[in-house]
């Protein structure tokens, strides 16, 4: 069905983009690029790209959040621990403590707009 897609990314709409650029740039320990200051922001990691964009005015209605944590973005990692350390280092620590799964451990943390990130680490095999 989507045999002709080439690539794909996730993109988050925030009206205030700024904030969103800074939690992003802190947490993945890099500079977004593209950048147009308030307007959009696009980071850049295996398997994923990130875009930030600030809604034009005249559509910014299809934009509004409906509920808190309406998007998720699920990040592997190798040492949880080492990223928990992170986190208390960058003054974004988890929403949650670690949470032992079926698949692995997890934890959540919150961007400023609300979107859950969930940072996990599978289980050796």
């Amino acid at each position: 069905m989507l045999s002709f897609c080439q690539e794909a990314f996730v993109a988050i709409s925030s009206p205030q983009i700024d904030r969103l650029v800074h939690f992003y740039s802190q947490l993945f320990s890099q500079a977004p690029d593209p950048y147009r200051q308030s307007s959009y922001a696009e980071f850049s990691l295996p398997k994923l790209r990130l875009a930030i964009f600030q809604p034009h005015a005249d559509y910014a209605g299809e934009f509004i959040p409906q509920t808190k944590g309406s998007v998720s973005i699920c990040l592997q990692v190798s040492d949880l621990p080492a990223v928990v350390e992170q986190l208390e280092i960058i003054s974004h620590p988890p929403s949650s403590p670690v949470i032992a799964t079926s698949h692995g451990w997890e934890l959540y943390i919150y961007d400023p707009d609300g979107n859950r990130v969930i940072v996990y680490q599978k289980k050796s095999p």
